[in-house]
């Protein structure tokens, strides 16, 4: 089976910056299609940056030049960085993994909260 475990969320001022973190269990890490999606109450989840295997990129608007995803095959991990930080962007960020169409791969999640 393959688990996700998200970390690095927590309380964070506005501009201020965070790192989240996600580790994948297996092996054949690097064959595999990741996202950090988030979901705020009341919303639903929607896609904040995705990295292919072949280390292709795409945010979502709100983020694009504030976030950076990146990952590292020897650790089995993908990132998300996340700079100049809005009120707008607390939720619960959660890990996806995907290889095979039509299988994906969550995380639990992780709270992360902008606020002064």
């Amino acid at each position: 089976q393959v688990q996700l475990v998200e970390s690095g969320g927590g309380l964070v001022q506005p501009g201020g910056s965070l790192r989240l973190s996600c580790a994948v269990s297996g092996s054949g890490f690097n064959t595999y299609n990741m996202g950090w999606y988030r979901q705020a109450p009341g919303n639903q989840r929607e896609l904040v940056a995705r990295i292919t295997s072949g280390v292709s990129t795409n945010y979502a608007d709100s983020v694009k030049g504030r976030f950076t995803i990146s990952r590292d095959n020897a650790k089995n991990t993908v990132y998300l960085q996340m700079n100049s930080l809005k009120p707008e962007d607390t939720a619960v960020y959660y890990c996806k993994a995907g290889r095979i169409i039509g299988i994906y791969y969550w995380g639990q999640g992780t709270q992360v909260t902008v606020s002064s």
